[in-house]
């Protein structure tokens, strides 16, 4: 019986950890998608900015 219960919760653990992990992925790729296209826009707009 001890067993069962085990598995149930490496099972859980496991599928959480899936989910974790693409959550984690998909964040990362979005996060520089954005960076790349946030800085082409500050090069492309650098001979605008005077100091």
């Amino acid at each position: 019986m001890g067993n069962e219960k085990t598995y149930k919760t490496m099972k859980t653990v496991g599928g959480g950890n899936i989910v974790l992990g693409i959550v984690v992925i998909v964040t990362g790729i979005v996060s520089g998608i954005l960076m790349i296209v946030n800085g082409a826009r500050l090069l492309k707009a650098k001979r605008e900015i005077t100091f």
